[in-house]
């Protein structure tokens, strides 16, 4: 368990990486909702709260978080 938290703050951070290509940072958003945690849900919902990524990163940051609340319990 104490993994996925580094893990999760490696791939928020290349997330919002503006250096990054937009592929690498999309990626990054995908993998973090494939976690399906209620940190990862939080870290997608201040993804989709950062006005510096792109309009289609902020809405795929929602689009997996609510794939993350619709799978809870």
């Amino acid at each position: 368990m104490a993994e996925q938290p580094d893990e999760l703050k490696k791939l928020v951070a290349v997330a919002t990486d503006l250096v990054l290509s937009a592929k690498l940072r999309t990626k990054s958003i995908e993998l973090i909702g494939h976690i399906g945690t209620h940190e990862a849900l939080l870290s997608l919902l201040d993804l989709a709260a950062n006005e510096q990524l792109t309009r289609g990163e902020r809405e795929l940051a929602l689009k997996h978080a609510r794939e993350i609340i619709k799978s809870g319990p």
